[in-house]
């Protein structure tokens, strides 16, 4: 733990210039007595510490040191701590880590760049979570992690969508954060599969570690399942006229906004569009947000549940 501190130390003191005992042992959490112990051991291990008292003291490097630890350019920087703020990571057990990076690369920089590295960063960010939907409650989050980190078994209590609970022993092979929502990519005797974390109740470390499967890339597998998985859903073709109006509301409604692209002109001044349900009650609510300016051409099923859901809706009001 020492090392690590006198690594955080020593970074710190690269990366913001002359700081007070006292701010060291703030940004540190540590005593003051522990950071004048660490500077000691930092100048017995070579590195040109120089502390002064009274007022505007404090403790620096010898003005033009820099540690060789990285070696980076300011363009690299800028792009790595643009990524690595706001994301996924900051809110599990690598958010330390990635803080610890974001220090290490500042402190590799130039001193007469390093703030405008750091300006240059703070003009990009990076927002994963979807629209409108708080971040999912994962409370197993921090075990999955753990044991994805140090290969261990998992025993899960997974909760299905019908609210039924089932456990099962998994080998953890890595972990995915998709639109603010992380799914476990784990290995049992069914084969490889995505969980989502979410709807894990409770993770129980093994003591037993597992052998990660030759030749499993995490990136291609994710890939892969997530191309079967839309391929699964919105089996349901169904067929739509919509107004100008309509159509100009189709990224709002249903969120895409290339469908429109694939709309064709009728011959009652509108635009004919194929789009593609779950099934036909999914279809229904998703449609009649369009109000008048979208009618469902096909499949008669979802035409005469359009019609009807309309009728009890006008009833009501």
């Amino acid at each position: 733990m020492r090392a690590d501190r006198l690594l955080s130390l020593l970074l710190c003191l690269q990366s913001r210039g002359q700081l007070t005992a006292r701010q060291l042992a703030a940004e540190l959490e540590v005593s003051v007595r522990t950071v004048y112990r660490d500077l000691e051991a930092l100048g017995a291990a070579g590195v040109p510490v120089v502390t002064s008292g009274g007022p505007g003291g404090g403790c620096r490097l010898m003005d033009g040191w820099r540690s060789p630890l990285l070696g980076i350019s300011a363009e690299e920087a800028t792009a790595l701590l643009a990524v690595s703020a706001g994301g996924p990571l900051e809110r599990i057990a690598l958010g330390d880590a990635l803080a610890q990076a974001r220090l290490k690369l500042l402190a590799a920089l130039p001193a007469s760049g390093r703030d405008d590295t750091r300006a240059a960063a703070g003009r990009f960010h990076i927002d994963s979570q979807a629209w409108f939907k708080p971040a999912e409650p994962t409370p197993a989050l921090p075990v999955l992690v753990d044991a994805v980190r140090r290969d261990r078994c998992l025993r899960l209590t997974y909760a299905g969508r019908d609210g039924r609970t089932s456990e099962r022993t998994v080998d953890p092979l890595g972990l995915v954060a998709k639109a603010g929502i992380w799914y476990l990519i784990a290995a049992s005797d069914k084969g490889v599969r995505a969980h989502r974390a979410a709807r894990i109740t409770h993770a129980t470390p093994l003591p037993e570690t597992f052998t990660r499967p030759d030749g499993f890339d995490l990136t291609r597998f994710w890939e892969r399942w997530t191309a079967e998985f839309e391929a699964s859903l919105d089996q349901l073709r169904v067929t739509v006229r919509l107004s100008k109006a309509g159509l100009a509301a189709l990224p709002a409604v249903l969120g895409d906004a290339e469908a429109g692209a694939r709309a064709t002109p009728d011959r009652e001044e509108g635009y004919q569009l194929d789009l593609h349900f779950d099934d036909p009650q999914a279809a229904c609510r998703r449609l009649l947000g369009f109000g008048p300016e979208a009618e469902v051409l096909g499949p008669p099923e979802v035409r005469e549940l359009m019609a009807d859901t309309a009728r009890r809706t006008a009833a009501r009001y």
